[in-house]
């Protein structure tokens, strides 16, 4: 039997970013639908990202691609939560970044969610694997864990 592992605290995570739920993210159940969790994943880490001033996604010539994913839920969320995302850097690689994201309900101090995903960064135009700029590396240091 496999254990299940508990859920994080906001203490775990070195950047966060509230982000409101809304009426549409709520399904039929009454509460937040699970693809919903991905798109705040996303919209923490890129905001995150462009708030530092090293993601230009409009004509920046690196760019992240997410290569892998995945997300544990522990417990419910729906609208009119406000959600706040704990970011963290697990994995530092050459060209990669492995995120762990945290979705904290209202004032909750344990995760209703707990994700990731992988970016491997790459040229804009040729879709090739390069290293991080300095810029981004330097930024990504700080969240590291």
């Amino acid at each position: 039997m496999m254990t299940r592992p508990a859920p994080g605290t906001r203490a775990g995570y070195r950047a966060f970013r509230t982000i409101q739920t809304r009426w549409m993210d709520n399904d039929v159940y009454g509460h937040m639908n699970n693809v919903v969790h991905y798109s705040l994943f996303d919209t923490a880490v890129n905001g995150w990202l462009v708030e530092r001033g090293v993601l230009d996604f409009h004509g920046g010539r690196q760019i992240g691609l997410v290569v892998e994913t995945g997300c544990r839920y522990f417990a419910e969320m729906a609208f009119p939560d406000v959600v706040t995302a704990g970011i963290r850097v697990a994995r530092l690689g050459s060209s990669s970044v492995r995120y762990e994201v945290g979705l904290f309900r209202n004032a909750d101090e344990t995760a209703a969610a707990e994700g990731f995903f992988i970016h491997v960064y790459v040229d804009r135009e040729s879709r090739k694997p390069m290293p991080l700029n300095e810029a981004l590396r330097v930024a990504l240091e700080g969240i590291a864990t």
